[in-house]
C-alpha cells in the first residue's frame, strides 16, 4: 500500500462538510472558502418526489423550492440505471474525459437541454430557455479569456466557459444537475440559478454575493476545477487529495461513520473530492438514486451516475481511439499567439501533431516536447507529447484561436478547444509630436509602434510631397507604461531640409505585416527667411461697436513674412494711435496655421460727438508696404438731444455651414439715422459688429435711411450652438435682445 501523506482527515473538516448532492471547497484564505452549504437530498427511483433533506450543519433556510440535487425528472427525461458497482472511489472520472472540452457544441448543449425538458411549467423559466448577461474575463493561469455578452443563452455560456477553461461541458451539465437539479427541473426559481454550481457558498455562512448569478457560478466552478491542479504561476496550495497518493476519504461528515484509504489515480478524481470531499458508502451505491443509510453521502455518487446515464463512461471518451489532451497556454504577443499544452493519441506512444488555427489561417505544430508529468499520468503513452509554438497573428481585435489534435490510426481529429483573445497585430500607431522651423530646415519628432513587432518601426516624413525615410528607434521610456510589451525604442527625430516659406509636413508609419501604413499627423509650418520677402500684411477689420462716446475696433492682422505679432494703426478721422495685434485668435491660427494665433486686436477708442470715420492699417514689420484693413463709420449724438429710446430690430435667421454660420437681420436706434452696433453671442462668447448693410425695406418702414442691415459670418466649432443678437443703443437708453436661435454646425 502506498503510504498515507498530507493533512489528516480531521484537519479537512476545518474547510468543508458535505454529504449531499451539493458542494465544493477552496480552502486558501486568499480565495475564500467556497464550499456549498451542507445539504443532502436523495430521490426516489421515479424522480417524482424529493424524499428528504438532511443538514449536516446549521444553515439559513433557503426559499421554499430550494432543495438541491437531482430533482424531479423533466418531461421526456429517461430514467437510466448506471451500474454503480463500477464506481471507483480512486478513479471517479478520467482526466481524458474531465478535461475534454470538445465533446459538445453550443447547439448540441441546447438540444440536450431541450430533450431533458421539452415543456416547462407555466410561470417558470427552465434552463433551456434561461438567458444571462456574462462579463468579459481576462485570461489567467486557469482559464483563457472569456468575451462577455448581453443576454447569452445558458447553453452558450456553458460552451464558452468549457472552451475558455478546458473543461468538458458534460461535466458542467452533470454538476448543474447534482447541485441544483437545473438540467431537469421544470419549475426552477431564480434562487437556483443564483447558486447553480454551489460556487462561493460555504457551509458556515450565506453565499458570497460576488459569486451569485448563473454566469458567475458556471465560470467560477470551471475556474476552480483548473485551480485545484496548481497550474504554473500559482501557489502549490492544493496538496491534499493530490493524485498518485493515498488519502483517507470519509463517508460522511460524522467522523463515527468512518473512512477508508483511497489511492487517488488522477487529477479529475482529486478535483471531485476537493469539490465534494466524501465517498459514497456501500449503502449509498446499492440505493442507486435512492437513499442509503445514516452514514451515506450522495454528491459524488449522483455526479457519477448522472454523467454515466447521460453521456456514457466516465473513463473512456466516446471514441476511445480519438486523441485527447489539454490546452494550457493561449496568449497574445506582438505579431503572434503563443500556444502550449499536450496531446496524446491512444493508438500510439509516438508524438502526434496539432493544428493551430488563427481565424482561418492554420499552422501545423509537432507535439514532441518532453512532458514527464504527462508520462506519469499516462505511462503507456510515453513522455514526448508536449507542444509549444508561436503562430502568426492576423490582425487586431478579438480572434478565435482553435487547436486540433490530429489523429493517428483509427479515430478522428479532435478539437481540443478554442480561445477568443485580442491579437497584438494590425496597423501601426503613433503620433507626430513636433515640427519646429529653424534657419536650416525643419526639426520633426514623434513616435511609432507596429503592433506586430517589438522592433523599431520605419517612418516616412513628407515635406510638400517629398519623402524622407527615418527609423523610429530612439529611446522613449515614457511609452513603456502604456505599451509594456514593446520596449522603449520607438521614438523618431530628424531634420529635413526646407526653404523659407510655408510648408506642409506629414509623417507616416510604415506597416510590416497585417494592416496598412498609417498617417501619424500633419502640420503647417513657416520656415523664416534671412531676408524679408516684402509681402504686405493681411487681415480684417471685423467689427466696430459703439457705446456712448466709446468705440471698440476689433479684427486681426498678419505679416506673412513673420510669425510675430505686428502693429496696427487705428485712425479716428485724422487722429491715429498705434496698437499691437497680439491677442489670441485660434480661428485665425486654424486658417493660417503657419502664422500661429497671436494676431488679434480689440482696442477701445474715444469718439467725438458727431460722425467719425474709423480706419485700421496693418503695419509691415520689414520691407513692403502697409495694408488698409478697412474703414467704418460711427456717430456720437450729444446726450442732451437723445430721448433715450431703446433700439428696435429683428434677428431674421442663422444659416450654419462648414466653419460657422451666417447671422442676418436688421437693427436701428429710433434716436438716430446712423447705423448702430450689434453684439452677437455664440454660447458665452461675443463679438461686436455694425448693422450698416443696405436695407431699403427698413428705410421705407422707418424713414431713417437704409444702412441698418447685418449679415455676418461668425466662426463656430462643429456642433450645436446658441446664437443671440443684441441691438446696442448708441447713446441714452438700454440695449435690446433681438432674439436667440440654434446653429448646428457640421
Amino acid at each position: 500500500m502506498i503510504p498515507m501523506t498530507g493533512v489528516s482527515q480531521p484537519d479537512l473538516l476545518r474547510f468543508t462538510h458535505h454529504i449531499g448532492n451539493t458542494g465544493h471547497m477552496m480552502a486558501a484564505p486568499t480565495f475564500g472558502v467556497r464550499t456549498r452549504r451542507a445539504r443532502f437530498i436523495v430521490l426516489s427511483a421515479v424522480f417524482a418526489l424529493v424524499l428528504g433533506l438532511i443538514s449536516a450543519t446549521p444553515t439559513a433556510t433557503p426559499p421554499a423550492d430550494a432543495a438541491t440535487g437531482a430533482v424531479a425528472a423533466g418531461v421526456g427525461d429517461q430514467i437510466k440505471t448506471a451500474d454503480l458497482s463500477q464506481f471507483q472511489a480512486g478513479n471517479i472520472m478520467s482526466d481524458a474525459v474531465f478535461f475534454n472540452s470538445g465533446t459538445m457544441s453550443a447547439a448540441q448543449i441546447q438540444s440536450f437541454l431541450e430533450a431533458r425538458v421539452p415543456r416547462c411549467d407555466a410561470g417558470y423559466t427552465c434552463l433551456k430557455d434561461w438567458y444571462d448577461t456574462s462579463r468579459t474575463v481576462a485570461a489567467d493561469a486557469m482559464c483563457g479569456a472569456y468575451s462577455g455578452g448581453v443576454r447569452e443563452r445558458a447553453s452558450t455560456i456553458i460552451y464558452k466557459v468549457a472552451q475558455a477553461c478546458g473543461i468538458n461541458p458534460q461535466v458542467i451539465l452533470a454538476t448543474l444537475e447534482k447541485e441544483q437539479g437545473l438540467v431537469t427541473h421544470v419549475w426552477p426559481s431564480d434562487w437556483r440559478y443564483e447558486r447553480a454550481m454551489g460556487q462561493g457558498c460555504p457551509d458556515t455562512a450565506e453565499c458570497d454575493t460576488r459569486y451569485l448569478g448563473f454566469f458567475n457560478q458556471v465560470y467560477g466552478a470551471a475556474w476552480q476545477f483548473k485551480r485545484y491542479a496548481n497550474p504554473a504561476g500559482t501557489s502549490q496550495y492544493f496538496t491534499w487529495y493530490a493524485p498518485g497518493q493515498t488519502w483517507n476519504v470519509r463517508y460522511h461528515p460524522d467522523a463515527s461513520c468512518g473512512s477508508s484509504p483511497v489511492y487517488i489515480q488522477n487529477q479529475a478524481t482529486a478535483n471531485l473530492y476537493y469539490y465534494t470531499p466524501y465517498q459514497p458508502n456501500g449503502a449509498s451505491l446499492r440505493a442507486g438514486y435512492g437513499e442509503g443509510d445514516g452514514c451515506s453521502s450522495y454528491g459524488n455518487r449522483n455526479f457519477y451516475q448522472r454523467f454515466t446515464d447521460w453521456f456514457g463512461s466516465t473513463q473512456v471518451p466516446a471514441n476511445a481511439n480519438n486523441p485527447f489532451g489539454n490546452i494550457e497556454v493561449v496568449r497574445a504577443a506582438p505579431g503572434e499567439f503563443e500556444v502550449g499544452g499536450w496531446v496524446i493519441d491512444p493508438d500510439t506512444s509516438a508524438p502526434i501533431s496539432v493544428h493551430v488555427y488563427v481565424g482561418a489561417q492554420g499552422t501545423a505544430v509537432g507535439a514532441e516536447i518532453e512532458r514527464p508529468d504527462v508520462a506519469a499520468a499516462y505511462p503507456k503513452s510515453g513522455s514526448k507529447h508536449g507542444f509549444s509554438a508561436k503562430v502568426p497573428a492576423i490582425g487586431s481585435g478579438p480572434t478565435d484561436v482553435c487547436i486540433y489534435a490530429i489523429n493517428s490510426g483509427p479515430g478522428a481529429n479532435v478539437l481540443l478547444g478554442c480561445r477568443t483573445i485580442a491579437g497584438m497585430s494590425g496597423s501601426p500607431f503613433g503620433y507626430l509630436e513636433s515640427v519646429t522651423p529653424s534657419a536650416t530646415g525643419l526639426a520633426v519628432s514623434g513616435w511609432a509602434i507596429d503592433p506586430d513587432s517589438v522592433s523599431p518601426t520605419a517612418v516616412h516624413v513628407y515635406v510638400d510631397g517629398t519623402g524622407v525615410a527615418v527609423l523610429a528607434d530612439g529611446a522613449r521610456p515614457d511609452l513603456q507604461p502604456h505599451y509594456p510589451q514593446y520596449g522603449t525604442a520607438h521614438g523618431f527625430s530628424t531634420t529635413v531640409t526646407a526653404g523659407p516659406g510655408a510648408h506642409t509636413v506629414c509623417a507616416y508609419a510604415i506597416n510590416i505585416a497585417a494592416g496598412g501604413n498609417v498617417q501619424l499627423g500633419c502640420s503647417e509650418v513657416v520656415v523664416p527667411s534671412s531676408t524679408d520677402l516684402a509681402r504686405p500684411p493681411i487681415g480684417n477689420f471685423e467689427a466696430l461697436s459703439v457705446t456712448g462716446s466709446t468705440a471698440t475696433a476689433a479684427g486681426w492682422a498678419i505679416d506673412p513674412d513673420t510669425t510675430a505679432s505686428i502693429p496696427v494703426h487705428i485712425y479716428v478721422g485724422a487722429t491715429g494711435g498705434a496698437y499691437t495685434a497680439d491677442k489670441d485668435r485660434p480661428d485665425v491660427a486654424r486658417a493660417y496655421p503657419a502664422s500661429g494665433a497671436a494676431h488679434g486686436f480689440a482696442e477701445q477708442l474715444t469718439l467725438p460727438v458727431g460722425r467719425s470715420e474709423i480706419c485700421v492699417y496693418a503695419i509691415n514689420t520689414g520691407a513692403g508696404g502697409h495694408t488698409l484693413l478697412g474703414c467704418r463709420t460711427a456717430n456720437v449724438v450729444a446726450p442732451a438731444s437723445d430721448p433715450g429710446r431703446a433700439p428696435i430690430g429683428n434677428f431674421e435667421g442663422v444659416a450654419a455651414g462648414p466653419g460657422g454660420a451666417s447671422v442676418t437681420g436688421w437693427a436701428l436706434d429710433p434716436d438716430t439715422a446712423d447705423p448702430i452696433s450689434i453684439h452677437i453671442y455664440v454660447d458665452q462668447s461675443s463679438a461686436a459688429y455694425t448693422a450698416d448693410d443696405g436695407r431699403a425695406d427698413v428705410a421705407g418702414a422707418y424713414g431713417l435711411g437704409d444702412r441698418h442691415g447685418f449679415n455676418e459670418f461668425v466662426a463656430m466649432s462643429p456642433g450645436s450652438h446658441q446664437v443671440c443678437v443684441y441691438a446696442i443703443n448708441n447713446a441714452a437708453g438700454g440695449h435690446v435682445l433681438l432674439g436667440c436661435r440654434t446653429a448646428l454646425v457640421p
